[in-house]
């Protein structure tokens, strides 16, 4: 089959490579769609190393089509489309008996510990399987649309670890890449929300206002706390989502907030990111910091429900698709960041 394979920093190539042999308890997918993740391009340019194996296959975000079940699968046909969750739970440490699989002591994940999806046939392996993380696509969606239940599982996580997102409150997301993306539609899901998107670049300011951005704020014309509190009658806004890898930014988001407010620091940073905050501003306004990693397979699945429902609108997120075989001009695309999304499609 045919692969992109990640051979080492800035080196990911095209090759040729065995179909995954599957064992008893396993099952064999043809990857119908797999999108690239800020991850993807963390791990080839050599920020992200943890757990990564070099060569192994890249691509966390799949979803394909059953075409052979091992001997003792029972509960999965071969012909069914299903979307996978890429974090490989334990299921027996202190974490996953707390029902918080994605903290998982023990965790394992497609796309660089196991070969993920950018190639033509996946193994889910039986770890997978034990864990629940195959999910069927309900009739009608497209395999890139499912998909994109990975990145929305994290973003599901991310607005559920601050709180959740109540009626009526006004939010904060900092950047409008595709992770700022899902989150406004998922924030606008709420009634009576207003959002607030504040990114430099002029495209994506426009394509948060054509997700339902109340206001698309450009940081180099105006300063953000004015406008933050032009729009909120001086008292900050009610929930603020870090979407960006700039750990600078996290210091200013603290007199953005109303007092017991919530910030979410979303995005993962450089290794070793260090910012000096002024405790205080915590202490007495009552602020409530929270990060977010991966999701749970059951955040996974209500991602799924959300985008088959047409709550969230995956084809406004993925706004380039490519074949496999031109693997290296999409992930060109993903790198210069034109547009949000880019799926392969084998």
């Amino acid at each position: 089959m045919l692969a992109a394979v990640f051979e080492g920093i800035d080196n990911v190539a095209l090759r040729e490579v065995p179909v995954p042999v599957i064992g008893a308890d396993d099952i064999l997918l043809r990857v119908d769609a797999a999108a690239i993740c800020g991850t993807d391009l963390k791990i080839v340019a050599g920020s992200k190393t943890r757990g990564v194996r070099v060569p192994s296959i890249l691509g966390h975000e799949i979803a394909g089509t059953i075409v052979d079940i091992g001997a003792k699968v029972s509960d999965w046909t071969v012909g069914a489309s299903v979307a996978v969750a890429p974090v490989i739970a334990c299921g027996c440490c202190l974490y996953c008996r707390s029902k918080m699989g994605n903290l998982c002591a023990n965790r394992r994940a497609l796309g660089y510990e196991y070969d993920g999806g950018f190639a033509e046939y996946l193994r889910a392996p039986a770890a997978a399987m034990a864990a629940g993380n195959v999910f069927a696509i309900p009739n009608g969606l497209s395999p890139a649309a499912a998909a994109l239940s990975e990145p929305l599982s994290c973003c599901v996580n991310g607005q559920e670890n601050m709180g959740g997102i109540q009626p009526g409150e006004t939010i904060l997301i900092l950047g409008a890449g595709p992770i700022g993306i899902m989150h406004l539609q998922l924030a606008k899901a709420v009634p009576e929300t207003r959002v607030i998107v504040t990114e430099p670049a002029a495209e994506r300011r426009q394509l948060a206002r054509d997700n339902g951005a109340d206001i698309a704020h450009d940081p180099k014309q105006s300063n953000l706390f004015d406008c933050v509190m032009d729009e909120t009658a001086g008292h900050g806004v009610d929930k603020i989502i870090l979407a960006v890898g700039l750990p600078d930014l996290a210091a200013d988001l603290l007199r953005l907030a109303r007092k017991n407010g919530a910030i979410n620091l979303f995005a993962g940073f450089p290794a070793g990111s260090q910012v000096a905050l002024d405790i205080n501003e915590i202490h007495y306004r009552q602020i409530h910091i929270s990060g977010a990693s991966a999701s749970t397979t059951a955040q996974f699945g209500r991602a799924l429900d959300l985008i088959a429902s047409g709550a969230i609108d995956a084809d406004a997120i993925i706004t380039a698709r490519y074949p496999l075989d031109q693997f290296d001009c999409a992930f060109e695309n993903a790198r210069q960041a034109r547009g949000l999304k880019t799926a392969i499609i084998p």
